[in-house]
This record gives C-alpha cells, structure tokens and sequence, in this order.
C-alpha cells in the first residue's frame, strides 16, 4: 500500500476534498474552522497541516505546531533530582528550544492525529510518523520533537513511534467527570454527593455570592481582551506546564464562529473582571479550555471552586455526557467526581546523541500524584 504524505502551511491552502475525504469535521478539534482561528491569533507560532493520502485521496490528518519555549517550563513539572535537572537543562544549553509538536498544543487530549474509519491503522499512523520526521529535518534550529496525548486504546497504535527512536512518557491525565441523565440541575448533582462533598460544593457557592456572573459575547471577548489575558497568563505561571501562551484573540474567533458552543463566561467583583471560564461543546462533551484568576482575590471569593461548580452546571445545562476539566489540580478535580483518564506522550531529541542521553530520563518521569476522592454516595 502505498502511502504518500502532503503538508499545507495555512488551512486556507487546504483542498476542500481533503476535509471531504477524511470526514474528521464531526470533531470540533478537526474542523478547519476551528483551526484557523488559532493560526490567525497565534502568529508566533508556526503550523504545519499533514494530510496522508492514498491514491490521492486523504484518509489521515495530524495538526502540529513549532513552538519556543524554555526548557525550565519543562522540567519544572517533573520528580526529579537537582542533577539530573541540570544535566536536562544543559542537554539544551540555552535554555530556549523549538518543538515541534504533533497533537494540539493548547488542548489537553488526544486532538492530533486523525486516522480515516476502514483505513488500516498502524500502516497509516507509520506513514504519519515518516512525515513529522521529514518535516522536522526540514525545520531550522529543531531541537525536539514531541507527540502528543494518546489514551491507553490508542497505544498499539501510537508505540509505533518507539521504532522511530521516541520515548513514552505518561503524563498527567484528563480529569473527567460523568454526567447521570436525570441530574437536570446543579441540585440533583450535588444531592447524589456525600455529605462533606456537598457541604463543600455549597461553600464555594456562598463564597462566591457577591461576584457578578456574565456570559461573554464577541463583543464582552473584545473590549475585556487585555484582563482576560492577564488573567490567564496568571493561571499559567501557577500552572505546572504549559508549553506554550495562547493569544486570547483566538476566543474572538471561536466564539465568532462557534456561537453558543463556545462558551466564555467572566467573573466581576465590583466591575473588575477577577475571573473567567471558557468551555467548548463538543458532540456529547463539554470540555474546559482555559480559565483565568486573580488570584489576590480567590481566596476570600472562592473564585476557583466556583469555576469549577460551573463546569458542572454548563455540563447538565448542555445536556453534556461528559465534562472533561483538563489537566492539573487533579485532586481538587476529584473532589468534584473527576476520574482520571491516562494519557501518553511520545518525545524524542533531533539529535542522535542527545536523544540517548534524553530517553532514560524520559522512561523514568514520574508524574506528581495525588488523592483520588470518591465523592459520590
């Protein structure tokens, strides 16, 4: 079978009959709509379209992105000793390296790669493989690349990547929480939680009383755009990874194209915005994106713990099945009725050498871990 590979750098280069062929658009995180609004807000980063074809028909997609970022925002997340730290650190003497990354780097799941129904699946994922490979000999300065987010169903596919010299690595996994059919309100859920889990729920929800809540349209997205992105940018210094910061001009877009399944919604105390959730419905999900805190005033408000009671609320409100609330804060997460979905990374240096030196220590991270609670009756 033979399989050939064709790279667009603009989603807009794209031929209609691709999207057509691979029939990935029922997936939000496919479509080219979606997409695009990425590539029009984060002009720093550039974006690479693979489709692979066979018989000049497309039956996989992946969506990478090349990035710069700082090797400390790495290593910062991991167990590890302060040499090996050092010797990580070193490995990439400056400190600023380029990624390339296969899979979406601002969402938390498995959102990269495609493979058409029917088409044979590790032949097509190998082809996808060859093609990241070739587009990195081609990508000045690259010093990494890494692939990303698979669940444990996807692994006999995806360990593939081992025989192109890629170390997996287990990284910290989505936080899922599932929806009962007959919670209609944030009253029936928080009725099937167990006493202090429930006393908790309402705690957040009396703290929060004196915050204005309201739903943003394009317009709200526009004239709030600079404190929502200093709210965010907030949230990522406190968060334990983040590879990369999404220009919140994106939201625009989004909510301009996806109307009410994209979801913005901010917090005011006293007119200042202090806070915001974004969340997109996806088929039967609802999936938290970013959020933003100020975190001067989070304590005495509860911001947080709200946010997070109103992922549940959106959750019932769409009728969602699932709420995925994304990485990290996984035990506060848990507290909710998140459970842990796995997910696996695959990285690999450009460098022959220094890949040798990178994939023990890969094999050997240790993801934080936390306390898993069972708050339901």
């Amino acid at each position: 079978m033979h399989l050939k590979s064709d790279v667009f750098k603009t989603i807009d280069s794209i031929p209609q009959k691709y999207w057509d062929n691979v029939n990935c658009c029922t997936n939000i995180y496919y479509s080219p709509e979606f997409l695009k609004a990425f590539e029009i807000a984060n002009t720093d980063i550039e974006f690479n379209y693979i489709f692979i074809l066979k018989n000049k028909k497309a039956v996989a997609f992946a969506n990478t992105q090349i990035v710069t970022i700082g090797v400390e925002t790495i290593t910062k997340n991991i167990k590890m000793s302060g040499k090996v730290r050092r010797v990580l650190n070193n490995t990439f003497c400056n400190n600023k390296i380029r990624v390339l990354f296969c899979g979406n780097v601002f969402l938390s799941g498995e959102y990269g790669t495609f493979l058409k129904g029917g088409a044979p699946k590790i032949e097509t994922f190998n082809a996808i493989a060859k093609a990241v490979k070739k587009l990195s000999k081609t990508t000045k300065k690259l010093s990494s690349i890494f692939v990303k987010d698979f669940k444990n169903e996807s692994l006999y596919i995806t360990d593939q990547l081992k025989s192109y010299d890629y170390a997996a690595m287990k990284v910290e996994p989505n936080m899922i929480i599932t929806l009962k059919p007959e919670w209609t309100s944030f009253g029936d859920y928080t009725s099937a939680l167990k006493s202090k889990y429930r006393v908790k729920a309402n705690r957040a929800d009396a703290k929060s009383e004196t915050l204005d809540i309201k739903l943003f349209s394009v317009e709200d997205i526009k004239s709030h755009r600079n404190e929502l992105q200093a709210l965010y940018q907030n949230t990522i210094e406190n968060a334990d990874f983040n590879a990369q910061i999404l220009n919140l001009e994106t939201y625009v877009h989004l909510k301009g194209t996806f109307k009410e399944k994209f979801i913005v919604k901010g917090y005011f105390l006293n007119d200042n915005l202090v806070g915001f959730l974004s969340a997109m419905q996806n088929d039967t999900n609802l999936d938290a994106h970013f959020i933003g805190i100020d975190y001067s005033n989070n304590k005495e408000y509860g911001i947080y713990t709200r946010i997070l009671n109103d992922y549940v609320r959106l959750g019932i409100a769409t009728k969602s099945h699932k709420i995925n609330l994304g990485r990290t804060a996984s035990e506060i997460k848990s507290t909710l009725g998140a459970e842990p979905k796995t997910l696996t990374c695959y990285c690999k240096h450009k460098r022959y050498l220094a890949n040798q030196i990178l994939k023990p220590f890969i094999k050997n991270v240790q993801i934080k871990s936390f306390k898993q609670h069972q708050p339901f009756k």
